[in-house]
Protein backbone atom coordinates (compact mmCIF):
# COMPACT_ATOMS: atom_id res chain seq x y z
CA UNK A 1 0.00 0.00 0.00
CA UNK A 2 1.37 3.25 -0.78
CA UNK A 3 0.59 5.41 1.74
CA UNK A 4 1.28 9.46 1.33
CA UNK A 5 2.46 11.34 4.66
CA UNK A 6 1.34 14.69 5.12
CA UNK A 7 1.51 16.70 8.98
CA UNK A 8 -1.91 17.89 8.27
CA UNK A 9 -4.79 16.98 5.99
CA UNK A 10 -8.07 19.15 5.19
CA UNK A 11 -10.87 17.45 4.41
CA UNK A 12 -12.82 19.66 2.08
CA UNK A 13 -12.10 22.55 -0.23
CA UNK A 14 -14.44 24.69 0.58
CA UNK A 15 -14.43 28.44 1.78
CA UNK A 16 -13.40 26.40 5.62
CA UNK A 17 -10.97 24.34 4.22
CA UNK A 18 -9.32 27.21 2.14
CA UNK A 19 -9.11 29.61 4.83
CA UNK A 20 -7.50 27.23 6.91
CA UNK A 21 -5.06 25.71 4.20
CA UNK A 22 -4.21 29.77 3.73
CA UNK A 23 -3.71 30.68 7.23
CA UNK A 24 -1.31 27.51 7.50
CA UNK A 25 0.62 28.82 4.43
CA UNK A 26 0.82 32.32 6.29
CA UNK A 27 1.92 30.46 9.59
CA UNK A 28 4.75 28.84 7.27
CA UNK A 29 3.61 25.73 7.72
CA UNK A 30 4.04 23.78 3.99
CA UNK A 31 3.20 19.96 4.79
CA UNK A 32 -0.42 19.43 4.27
CA UNK A 33 -2.84 18.62 1.43
CA UNK A 34 -6.38 19.86 0.96
CA UNK A 35 -8.99 16.81 -0.53
CA UNK A 36 -11.71 18.06 -2.08
CA UNK A 37 -14.63 15.43 -3.55
CA UNK A 38 -15.69 17.70 -6.51
CA UNK A 39 -14.14 18.89 -9.38
CA UNK A 40 -14.44 22.44 -8.39
CA UNK A 41 -13.36 23.66 -4.96
CA UNK A 42 -15.95 26.46 -3.02
CA UNK A 43 -18.19 23.85 -1.38
CA UNK A 44 -21.41 25.78 -1.28
CA UNK A 45 -20.44 28.75 -2.70
CA UNK A 46 -21.02 28.28 -6.22
CA UNK A 47 -21.99 30.89 -9.01
CA UNK A 48 -22.75 30.73 -12.85
CA UNK A 49 -21.94 33.07 -15.41
CA UNK A 50 -23.54 35.19 -17.62
CA UNK A 51 -23.55 32.57 -20.25
CA UNK A 52 -25.47 30.13 -17.24
CA UNK A 53 -22.25 28.06 -16.89
CA UNK A 54 -21.14 26.81 -13.55
CA UNK A 55 -18.21 29.09 -13.25
CA UNK A 56 -14.57 30.49 -10.93
CA UNK A 57 -14.95 34.08 -10.77
CA UNK A 58 -11.74 35.69 -13.24
CA UNK A 59 -10.47 38.37 -12.52
CA UNK A 60 -11.90 41.90 -14.20
CA UNK A 61 -15.20 39.78 -14.78
CA UNK A 62 -18.03 40.79 -12.42
CA UNK A 63 -20.35 38.33 -14.15
CA UNK A 64 -21.06 36.10 -11.68
CA UNK A 65 -24.35 35.27 -9.63
CA UNK A 66 -24.38 33.40 -6.65
CA UNK A 67 -26.11 29.90 -6.41
CA UNK A 68 -25.34 29.49 -2.89
CA UNK A 69 -24.91 31.97 -0.16
CA UNK A 70 -24.61 36.09 -1.02
CA UNK A 71 -24.73 38.17 1.38
CA UNK A 72 -22.72 39.12 4.48
CA UNK A 73 -22.83 41.68 6.82
CA UNK A 74 -19.39 43.83 7.89
CA UNK A 75 -20.51 45.48 10.91
CA UNK A 76 -21.16 42.42 13.03
CA UNK A 77 -19.03 39.99 11.32
CA UNK A 78 -15.37 41.46 11.46
CA UNK A 79 -13.45 38.25 10.74
CA UNK A 80 -15.37 38.15 7.08
CA UNK A 81 -15.15 41.81 6.80
CA UNK A 82 -11.27 42.17 8.11
CA UNK A 83 -10.65 39.02 5.71
CA UNK A 84 -12.31 40.99 2.71
CA UNK A 85 -10.45 43.94 3.06
CA UNK A 86 -7.06 42.24 2.95
CA UNK A 87 -7.78 40.67 -0.36
CA UNK A 88 -8.72 44.03 -1.28
CA UNK A 89 -12.15 42.81 -2.75
CA UNK A 90 -14.80 45.04 -4.15
CA UNK A 91 -18.46 45.01 -2.27
CA UNK A 92 -21.45 47.06 -2.56
CA UNK A 93 -25.03 46.99 -1.12
CA UNK A 94 -27.96 45.19 -1.75
CA UNK A 95 -30.20 46.86 -4.07
CA UNK A 96 -33.64 47.46 -2.33
CA UNK A 97 -35.04 50.94 -3.73
CA UNK A 98 -38.21 50.66 -5.14
CA UNK A 99 -41.56 48.60 -4.09
CA UNK A 100 -41.66 45.35 -3.10
CA UNK A 101 -44.31 43.00 -5.39
CA UNK A 102 -46.25 40.70 -3.14
CA UNK A 103 -48.57 37.27 -3.46
CA UNK A 104 -50.59 36.87 -0.41
CA UNK A 105 -52.49 33.73 -1.81
CA UNK A 106 -52.00 31.58 -4.53
CA UNK A 107 -55.25 33.28 -5.97
CA UNK A 108 -55.02 36.87 -5.05
CA UNK A 109 -53.24 39.29 -8.04
CA UNK A 110 -49.26 40.39 -7.28
CA UNK A 111 -49.55 43.93 -5.15
CA UNK A 112 -46.90 46.65 -4.51
CA UNK A 113 -45.94 47.59 -1.42
CA UNK A 114 -43.45 50.08 -0.34
CA UNK A 115 -40.07 48.48 0.18
CA UNK A 116 -37.64 49.10 2.91
CA UNK A 117 -34.27 49.03 3.02
CA UNK A 118 -33.03 46.65 5.63
CA UNK A 119 -30.22 48.05 8.35
CA UNK A 120 -27.54 47.31 8.51
CA UNK A 121 -27.31 46.96 4.73
CA UNK A 122 -26.41 42.90 3.35
CA UNK A 123 -23.15 43.68 1.62
CA UNK A 124 -22.24 41.38 -1.54
CA UNK A 125 -18.96 41.24 -3.21
CA UNK A 126 -17.96 42.09 -7.15
CA UNK A 127 -18.34 38.95 -9.11
CA UNK A 128 -20.35 36.82 -5.93
CA UNK A 129 -18.76 34.92 -3.11
CA UNK A 130 -16.67 33.05 -5.77
CA UNK A 131 -14.35 36.26 -5.90
CA UNK A 132 -13.75 35.72 -2.17
CA UNK A 133 -13.06 31.67 -2.90
CA UNK A 134 -10.86 33.12 -5.43
CA UNK A 135 -8.58 35.11 -3.78
CA UNK A 136 -8.09 32.56 -0.98
CA UNK A 137 -7.34 29.72 -3.07
CA UNK A 138 -4.73 32.24 -4.21
CA UNK A 139 -2.55 32.26 -1.22
CA UNK A 140 -2.53 28.58 -1.31
CA UNK A 141 0.07 26.12 -3.03
CA UNK A 142 -1.51 24.68 -6.29
CA UNK A 143 0.08 21.34 -5.75
CA UNK A 144 -1.18 21.31 -1.72
CA UNK A 145 -4.90 21.22 -3.35
CA UNK A 146 -6.17 17.66 -5.18
CA UNK A 147 -9.43 17.56 -6.19
CA UNK A 148 -11.94 14.24 -7.02
CA UNK A 149 -10.83 12.97 -3.60
CA UNK A 150 -14.04 11.57 -1.86
CA UNK A 151 -12.61 10.51 1.70
CA UNK A 152 -14.35 7.77 2.74
CA UNK A 153 -12.58 6.66 6.22
CA UNK A 154 -10.74 7.54 8.71
CA UNK A 155 -8.47 5.22 11.21
CA UNK A 156 -6.65 6.74 14.23
CA UNK A 157 -3.97 5.45 15.63
CA UNK A 158 -1.79 6.81 18.41
CA UNK A 159 0.46 9.08 16.48
CA UNK A 160 -1.15 9.80 12.97
CA UNK A 161 -4.48 9.40 11.14
CA UNK A 162 -4.97 7.22 8.05
CA UNK A 163 -7.48 8.89 5.38
CA UNK A 164 -8.92 6.73 2.35
CA UNK A 165 -9.61 8.50 -0.57
CA UNK A 166 -11.64 7.10 -3.81
CA UNK A 167 -11.27 8.65 -7.20
CA UNK A 168 -13.65 9.08 -9.99
CA UNK A 169 -12.22 6.51 -11.26
CA UNK A 170 -12.64 4.23 -8.45
CA UNK A 171 -9.00 4.18 -7.78
CA UNK A 172 -7.94 4.60 -3.67
CA UNK A 173 -5.36 6.54 -1.87
CA UNK A 174 -4.12 6.44 1.55
CA UNK A 175 -3.04 9.48 3.55
CA UNK A 176 -1.38 9.63 6.31
CA UNK A 177 -1.65 12.86 8.99
CA UNK A 178 -0.49 13.62 12.35
CA UNK A 179 -3.82 15.74 12.40
CA UNK A 180 -7.02 16.39 10.38
CA UNK A 181 -9.10 19.46 10.19
CA UNK A 182 -12.26 18.24 8.82
CA UNK A 183 -13.72 20.77 6.50
CA UNK A 184 -17.26 19.53 5.90
CA UNK A 185 -20.63 20.01 7.47
CA UNK A 186 -20.84 17.63 10.60
CA UNK A 187 -23.81 15.54 9.87
CA UNK A 188 -22.12 15.03 6.07
CA UNK A 189 -18.83 13.81 8.15
CA UNK A 190 -20.99 11.80 10.74
CA UNK A 191 -23.20 9.55 7.84
CA UNK A 192 -20.15 9.22 5.21
CA UNK A 193 -17.29 8.84 6.85
CA UNK A 194 -16.70 5.83 8.45
CA UNK A 195 -14.56 6.31 11.92
CA UNK A 196 -12.20 3.73 13.40
CA UNK A 197 -12.49 3.38 16.22
CA UNK A 198 -16.37 5.47 16.55
CA UNK A 199 -16.44 8.80 17.10
CA UNK A 200 -17.11 9.02 21.26
CA UNK A 201 -21.05 8.35 20.92
CA UNK A 202 -22.39 12.11 22.63
CA UNK A 203 -19.72 13.98 20.08
CA UNK A 204 -21.81 11.55 16.95
CA UNK A 205 -25.19 12.34 18.28
CA UNK A 206 -24.57 15.92 18.20
CA UNK A 207 -22.87 16.10 14.65
CA UNK A 208 -25.84 13.43 13.63
CA UNK A 209 -27.96 16.31 14.84
CA UNK A 210 -26.32 19.09 13.45
CA UNK A 211 -28.48 20.58 10.21
CA UNK A 212 -26.27 21.12 7.08
CA UNK A 213 -27.30 24.91 6.16
CA UNK A 214 -28.53 25.22 1.96
CA UNK A 215 -29.02 21.33 2.25
CA UNK A 216 -32.41 21.28 1.79
CA UNK A 217 -32.45 24.20 -0.25
CA UNK A 218 -32.98 25.38 -4.14
CA UNK A 219 -32.46 28.50 -5.78
CA UNK A 220 -33.73 29.89 -8.89
CA UNK A 221 -31.39 33.06 -10.89
CA UNK A 222 -32.41 34.62 -13.89
CA UNK A 223 -29.85 36.71 -16.34
CA UNK A 224 -31.06 39.84 -18.69
CA UNK A 225 -29.60 42.25 -19.79
CA UNK A 226 -31.03 45.07 -18.18
CA UNK A 227 -32.21 45.55 -14.75
CA UNK A 228 -35.94 46.42 -16.42
CA UNK A 229 -38.05 46.04 -12.88
CA UNK A 230 -35.83 49.06 -11.38
CA UNK A 231 -37.70 51.53 -14.72
CA UNK A 232 -40.64 50.46 -12.92
CA UNK A 233 -39.97 51.28 -9.62
CA UNK A 234 -39.82 47.79 -8.77
CA UNK A 235 -36.53 47.03 -5.85
CA UNK A 236 -36.80 43.32 -7.37
CA UNK A 237 -37.70 41.98 -4.22
CA UNK A 238 -40.51 39.63 -4.11
CA UNK A 239 -42.33 37.74 -1.49
CA UNK A 240 -45.21 34.91 -2.81
CA UNK A 241 -47.23 32.62 -1.01
CA UNK A 242 -47.98 31.20 -4.31
CA UNK A 243 -44.97 30.37 -5.37
CA UNK A 244 -42.98 28.09 -6.45
CA UNK A 245 -40.16 31.00 -5.24
CA UNK A 246 -41.52 32.07 -1.76
CA UNK A 247 -38.51 35.18 -1.62
CA UNK A 248 -37.27 36.95 -4.40
CA UNK A 249 -33.88 39.84 -4.85
CA UNK A 250 -32.34 41.71 -7.22
CA UNK A 251 -28.92 39.83 -8.17
CA UNK A 252 -27.60 42.43 -10.54
CA UNK A 253 -24.07 43.03 -10.58
CA UNK A 254 -22.84 46.43 -10.87
CA UNK A 255 -20.89 46.79 -14.43
CA UNK A 256 -22.23 44.06 -15.56
CA UNK A 257 -25.65 42.05 -16.19
CA UNK A 258 -29.02 42.19 -14.55
CA UNK A 259 -30.27 39.43 -12.61
CA UNK A 260 -32.62 38.20 -9.91
CA UNK A 261 -32.69 35.01 -8.09
CA UNK A 262 -35.11 33.44 -5.90
CA UNK A 263 -35.47 30.90 -2.98
CA UNK A 264 -37.79 28.24 -4.12
CA UNK A 265 -40.30 26.88 -1.00
CA UNK A 266 -41.05 23.54 -2.42
CA UNK A 267 -39.74 21.01 -0.40
CA UNK A 268 -37.06 18.82 -0.98
CA UNK A 269 -38.86 15.75 -1.52
CA UNK A 270 -41.08 17.09 -3.91
CA UNK A 271 -38.87 18.53 -6.00
CA UNK A 272 -37.20 15.47 -6.72
CA UNK A 273 -40.02 14.82 -9.00
CA UNK A 274 -39.64 17.85 -11.03
CA UNK A 275 -37.46 18.34 -14.11
CA UNK A 276 -35.40 21.31 -13.65
CA UNK A 277 -36.49 22.45 -17.08
CA UNK A 278 -40.29 22.64 -15.40
CA UNK A 279 -39.11 24.23 -12.80
CA UNK A 280 -37.31 27.20 -14.89
CA UNK A 281 -40.43 27.56 -16.76
CA UNK A 282 -42.91 28.16 -13.62
CA UNK A 283 -39.87 30.47 -12.14
CA UNK A 284 -40.00 32.13 -14.94
CA UNK A 285 -43.79 32.42 -15.06
CA UNK A 286 -43.83 33.66 -11.40
CA UNK A 287 -41.23 36.42 -11.89
CA UNK A 288 -43.64 37.32 -15.24
CA UNK A 289 -46.96 37.49 -13.00
CA UNK A 290 -44.28 40.07 -10.73
CA UNK A 291 -42.35 42.12 -12.89
CA UNK A 292 -44.10 41.93 -16.24
CA UNK A 293 -43.68 40.11 -19.94
CA UNK A 294 -40.00 41.29 -20.01
CA UNK A 295 -39.53 38.68 -17.24
CA UNK A 296 -40.36 35.94 -20.03
CA UNK A 297 -36.88 35.73 -21.91
CA UNK A 298 -33.87 36.31 -20.02
CA UNK A 299 -30.73 35.48 -21.13
CA UNK A 300 -30.04 32.25 -19.19
CA UNK A 301 -31.52 30.88 -16.09
CA UNK A 302 -30.75 27.99 -13.64
CA UNK A 303 -31.56 26.10 -10.92
CA UNK A 304 -29.32 25.30 -7.95
CA UNK A 305 -31.35 22.37 -5.81
CA UNK A 306 -28.24 22.08 -3.11
CA UNK A 307 -30.66 18.81 -1.90
CA UNK A 308 -29.26 16.75 -4.38
CA UNK A 309 -25.64 17.35 -3.99
CA UNK A 310 -24.27 14.07 -2.51
CA UNK A 311 -21.20 16.05 -1.00
CA UNK A 312 -23.78 18.77 0.54
CA UNK A 313 -27.44 16.98 1.48
CA UNK A 314 -28.41 13.52 3.39
CA UNK A 315 -31.59 12.47 3.40
CA UNK A 316 -31.76 13.70 7.31
CA UNK A 317 -31.50 17.53 5.76
CA UNK A 318 -34.47 17.21 3.76
CA UNK A 319 -36.97 18.27 6.22
CA UNK A 320 -35.13 21.37 5.77
CA UNK A 321 -34.61 23.29 9.04
CA UNK A 322 -35.31 27.24 8.59
CA UNK A 323 -33.03 28.55 11.19
CA UNK A 324 -29.33 28.25 11.62
CA UNK A 325 -29.11 25.75 14.63
CA UNK A 326 -26.31 26.06 17.32
CA UNK A 327 -22.93 24.75 16.66
CA UNK A 328 -21.64 21.33 18.13
CA UNK A 329 -18.29 19.99 19.64
CA UNK A 330 -15.77 20.37 16.91
CA UNK A 331 -13.46 18.05 18.67
CA UNK A 332 -13.63 15.11 21.09
CA UNK A 333 -12.77 15.99 24.41
CA UNK A 334 -10.44 12.97 25.43
CA UNK A 335 -9.72 9.50 23.88
CA UNK A 336 -8.11 8.93 20.19
CA UNK A 337 -9.87 11.56 18.48
CA UNK A 338 -9.03 14.26 20.43
CA UNK A 339 -6.63 16.78 19.41
CA UNK A 340 -6.30 14.74 15.88
CA UNK A 341 -9.36 15.04 14.45
CA UNK A 342 -10.70 19.20 14.52
CA UNK A 343 -14.21 20.11 12.89
CA UNK A 344 -14.06 23.68 11.04
CA UNK A 345 -16.85 23.79 8.83
CA UNK A 346 -19.27 26.77 8.87
CA UNK A 347 -21.59 24.73 11.09
CA UNK A 348 -18.74 24.40 14.04
CA UNK A 349 -19.21 28.52 14.21
CA UNK A 350 -20.17 29.39 18.09
CA UNK A 351 -21.40 32.81 16.16
CA UNK A 352 -22.52 32.60 12.38
CA UNK A 353 -23.37 28.90 12.36
CA UNK A 354 -23.97 28.03 8.28
CA UNK A 355 -22.87 31.55 7.15
CA UNK A 356 -20.31 32.00 5.32
CA UNK A 357 -18.64 34.40 8.23
CA UNK A 358 -18.87 30.86 10.20
CA UNK A 359 -16.62 29.25 7.58
CA UNK A 360 -14.01 32.07 8.64
CA UNK A 361 -14.92 32.04 12.40
CA UNK A 362 -14.81 27.99 12.53
CA UNK A 363 -11.27 27.90 10.50
CA UNK A 364 -9.77 30.70 12.50
CA UNK A 365 -11.32 29.08 15.46
CA UNK A 366 -9.87 25.22 14.34
CA UNK A 367 -6.09 26.62 13.85
CA UNK A 368 -5.86 27.81 17.29
CA UNK A 369 -6.87 24.65 18.36
CA UNK A 370 -4.81 23.06 16.05
CA UNK A 371 -1.42 24.54 16.98
CA UNK A 372 -2.36 24.02 20.30
CA UNK A 373 -2.71 20.17 19.55
CA UNK A 374 0.18 20.31 18.06
CA UNK A 375 2.31 22.11 20.85
CA UNK A 376 0.84 19.61 22.83
CA UNK A 377 1.99 16.33 20.77
CA UNK A 378 5.16 18.14 20.34
CA UNK A 379 5.91 17.96 24.21
CA UNK A 380 4.65 13.98 24.31
CA UNK A 381 7.13 13.33 21.92
CA UNK A 382 10.25 15.45 24.13
CA UNK A 383 13.02 13.39 24.97
CA UNK A 384 12.99 13.82 29.26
Amino acid sequence: MNVKKVRIAIVGGGLSGLHAARLLELQGVHDYVVLESRDMLGGRIASIDGSGLSSHYLAGNPGQFDLGPTWFWPDYQRQLHRLVEELGLERFAQFESGDTVVESSATAPPVRVRGYMNAPASMRLIGGMNALVTAVRAGIEPERIITGQVVRSLRSEKDFVDLTSVDSAGRTSTWRAEHVLLAVPPRLAAQTIGFEPPLPAPLADEWNSTATWMAAHAKYVAVYDTPFWREQGLSGEGRSRRGPMVEIHDASMPGSSAALFGFIGVPAHARKTVDDDVTRAVCRAQLVRLFGPQAAAPRTDAVKDWAREPFTAVPADLAGEAHHGAAPSNMASSGRWHGRLIGIASEWSPQFSGYVAGAIESAELGLKALMSAMTETAGREAPT
